[in-house]
């Protein structure tokens, strides 16, 4: 797998762009606002249709513009692939591949499949629940466009029973009570599935964070993860009917998928609140490279890696093992401060010195 070339339009600061790749490993060198961050951002959108930077659509579109357009030529299975999204200001991206419109990120299929590593990847020990949760259905996603149609079914009628609870106004009458009984059922059949999909990704990827943690550490430490889902002890559709009276009163969904998090426990201690900054930072890491080997182990091809400044935040010990424990395949690195040591880039892209082509 792997993109030989992408171009941009009114995509962020870049009016127009074009930048060529290797098939190993490239860096993007430039200072902190040259636009290395959303050359890797754009690269991002044509594999999962939005950005890894958790922004909406109009944030990343050129101001005065009213969309932005990426397109890449890729390769996967010795498949030609021809990827083309558009990020209007307002309403839904459009999407290409092979110039056959697609309405969904699940009809991409066999196309580019990435991961990343950023700098706020800190978040994943330190930050809320929310964000483990979409570490785990990002990385489910990559292993099958199927594994994100769930989580939007979910998400989907989760919406609507949210919809109705609120209609509710904390009393509810017969009628209410069948449609609520359908929602309850349209959200309990894909939660359960969503549920079943996250636990046996925490179960995979617990011996895989371990093992990396110990490779960039380079110290032996017990790390364990387990997925907090306690409505999975009865099940999504018993969870509900439990906690009915109280949703409704509250007027949302106070158990579910929605709810989950993911323990992230080192030497037997929550490392959110007892691990040291160090600690967690290497957990972090750990995690992201967890992620990209079980998805090359699964997918049988290394997904196309995608390093933002990490090695910035890393002593040069930690920057190597990194490097190292990387499976073969492509890789885009972005740094202030040069080439990372440990790396031997193919192609060096120099921004200041306009490595991008942009007419």
């Amino acid at each position: 797998m792997r993109l030989d070339r992408f171009w941009v339009e009114d995509f962020r600061a870049y009016e127009h762009g074009k930048v060529e790749l290797a098939p190993g490993v490239t860096v993007i060198i430039g200072p902190n606002g040259a636009g290395k961050t959303s050359l890797l951002e754009a690269i991002g959108v044509l594999a999962r249709w939005e950005s890894f930077r958790g922004v909406a659509n109009e944030v990343m579109i050129r101001t005065g513009a009213a969309a932005a357009v990426v397109r890449g030529e890729a390769v996967r299975d010795d498949r030609d692939l021809l990827v083309e999204i558009e990020l209007p200001a307002k309403g839904r991206s459009r999407a290409q591949v092979n110039r056959q419109r697609i309405s969904r990120r699940a009809d991409l299929g066999d196309g580019l499949v990435i991961s990343v590593f950023a700098p706020d990847d800190l978040d994943l020990v330190k930050g809320g629940p929310s964000v483990r949760r979409g570490f785990l259905d990002e990385t489910l996603a990559s292993l099958h466009p199927r594994h994100d149609v769930v989580r939007s079914d979910f998400e989907r009628a989760l919406k609507q029973r949210n919809a109705l609870l609120k209609q509710l106004g904390g009393r509810l009458n017969s009628e209410a009570a069948l449609t609520l009984d359908v929602w309850d059922q349209r959200v309990a059949l894909a939660g359960d599935q969503l549920g079943v999909l996250r636990e046996q990704l925490v179960t995979d990827l617990g011996p895989v964070v371990g093992a990396a943690y110990d490779e960039l550490s380079g110290v032996s430490s017990e790390v364990r993860l387990s997925l907090v889902a306690p409505w999975r002890d009865i099940g999504l559709a018993a969870a509900l009917a439990a906690s009915r009276d109280q949703d409704v009163r509250r007027g949302l969904s106070l158990v579910g998928p929605h709810r989950d998090d993911v323990e992230i426990a080192l030497a037997g201690l929550p490392s959110r609140t007892h691990a040291s900054q160090g600690e967690q930072r290497c957990l972090a890491l750990s995690l992201r490279l967890a992620a990209h080997r079980h998805l090359t182990a699964a997918l049988g091809v290394a997904p196309v890696l995608l390093l933002d400044d990490v090695f910035s935040e890393l002593d040069p010990s930690r920057s190597a093992a990194l490097l190292a424990g990387l499976p073969d395949g492509q890789a885009v690195i972005t740094s202030a401060i040069g080439v990372p040591p440990g790396a031997t880039p193919d192609l060096v892209i120099d921004l200041i010195d306009g490595g991008v082509e942009r007419g």
